[in-house]
């Protein structure tokens, strides 16, 4: 059965612009809410989401036929676990923050206070609709700011859902979401916002980065690449094929952490492949064409992108060993492992997306060293080994946002670790105190109490006055 496309919701330039215009105008207001009532909109946000949890559900089948208790587990879980770690948190961020002040400094204190950065964009993307326009939201209202939000056209059922709950908790003066594809989502980049949080491909990141330069407006873009997995010859096979396999095939490949390829030892390749071949049939049976289990590509247009991908590494001598069937009724692409892929293919010059792992032999670990700094920083980077001195090399000789040691994608799920990429991967930093940060200006203050010393070196200078300012040199 094919999956059903939805029509678009379109939205009007000038309803933007006038959507726009309420929330700058109500900023100040929302800003100067309490600890108490932010709580209380992060309370209604929970309830509101747990409230639709069954038609979020549907929607994401709708959409693209993913499994209910995979929505539950990717999708609500990861909001309604940053709406929880945000309101037993939210009263220390929203507080003044005491810093240190130097000697030179006497007689005054310092601290930082945590201001709302005034009216912010969220646009989100298809693959994990819900938590990732909903889990920014988390922070950005924490942090007291108006939020416009562009949920993605590729998933209609779940934009129009999420704009159901949004408007449910929130009024448009504080939270307005806005449907539509691409006309749309230019007409709103080029409103003057104070921040934009985009996440998605690192060719829109720049697009999107070039229209916030225009207003001088900060953004925080999580983006994407090709985020390597390192099996070592020390490393449990077993563990890792099983780990491994479920971080590449969750969500149809279609996630930005997912392992995009395979470094493994070559002493370790056989039975790594048997066993993801073995784990494989595990999650999704013999035919995971079948499996309800195993979703599908979102649209037609990105199975026909990694269709291609696997043409064309075929074509130039790649070798399929496990997977590799295609129905394109349905956007389906089976669990799909190739090795010998050339450097020079489409599965390795672009983030892949999709149900395909790549997978490489090494000998020694300066060939995947070199290799890994040979590409852009990846979103992350995982290493399975037992050996904490082969660990250490790979992390202090690459460059990664983030990533697990003997694990795949679940650094995610930790809210105090910062997720993010770096340069080509993303720019700043989500999630917890992260996340309200990169909504919020750290706005620095110091309090004068009594005369302060370095009062006595106002002009006029003389010979006295810049022996002190000599002592402050040297010593203070």
């Amino acid at each position: 059965m094919e999956t059903k496309i939805k029509p678009q919701n379109k939205t009007s330039i000038k309803e933007i612009e006038q959507a726009f215009k309420t929330l700058k105008e109500n900023q100040l207001e929302v800003g100067n809410t309490t600890y108490i009532e932010r709580k209380a909109k992060l309370n209604l946000l929970h309830k509101a989401v747990l409230k639709y949890r069954n038609e979020i559900k549907d929607a994401m089948y709708k959409d693209y036929r993913k499994h209910p208790s995979e929505v539950d587990l990717t999708e609500v879980y990861p909001v309604v676990s940053e709406i929880k770690h945000a309101k037993k948190r939210l009263r220390n961020w929203i507080g003044n923050h005491s810093i240190s002040t130097p000697f030179a400094l006497l007689g005054s204190s310092s601290y930082i206070k945590y201001e709302p950065k005034g009216v912010v964009l969220i646009i989100s993307p298809w693959n994990f609709p819900f938590n990732l326009t909903l889990g920014p939201l988390v922070g950005a209202i924490a942090a007291g700011n108006c939020v416009m939000v562009k949920p993605s056209e590729h998933t209609p059922h779940s934009s129009e859902l999420i704009k159901k709950i949004i408007s449910e908790v929130f009024s448009t003066s504080e939270v307005s979401v806005i449907e539509g594809g691409i006309e749309e989502s230019q007409a709103i980049l080029e409103q003057p916002f104070n921040h934009i949080f985009f996440t998605g491909a690192p060719s829109v990141g720049k697009i999107v980065m070039s229209a916030a330069a225009k207003n001088l407006t900060s953004v925080t873009l999580e983006l994407g690449g090709k985020s390597p997995t390192i099996i070592d010859e020390t490393a449990n096979i077993e563990a890792a094929a099983r780990r491994v396999a479920w971080g590449k095939f969750l969500n149809n490949g279609q996630v930005c952490i997912a392992p995009d390829y395979v470094l493994v030892h070559a002493n370790k390749k056989d039975e790594f492949l048997n066993t993801v071949k073995k784990y494989i049939k595990k999650f999704y049976s013999e035919n995971a064409e079948q499996e309800t289990s195993y979703s599908r590509i979102v649209n037609k247009k990105h199975f026909t992108r990694v269709k291609e991908y696997i043409e064309d590494a075929v074509e130039k001598g790649s070798q399929i060993d496990i997977g590799g069937e295609l129905n394109s009724n349905q956007n389906y692409i089976s669990p799909t492992v190739i090795c010998n892929v050339p450097e020079d293919s489409k599965l390795m010059n672009n983030e892949i997306f999709g149900p395909v792992m790549p997978v490489f032999t090494f000998n020694n670990l300066d060939e995947v060293i070199h290799k890994i700094n040979n590409r852009e920083k990846p979103l992350a980077l995982y290493i399975f080994s037992k050996s904490s001195k082969n660990v250490k090399k790979i992390l202090n000789n690459t460059r990664a946002g983030g990533g697990c040691i003997n694990h795949s994608a679940v650094h995610f799920f930790n809210n105090n670790l910062p997720f993010g990429g770096s340069n080509n991967s993303g720019i700043g930093k989500a999630h917890g105190f992260e996340g309200f940060k990169s909504f919020s200006n750290p706005r620095g203050i110091l309090k004068q109490h009594i005369p302060n010393a370095l009062e006595l070196l106002f002009p006029p200078y003389n010979n006295f006055k810049q022996q002190i300012i000599d002592i402050l040199v040297k010593y203070l």
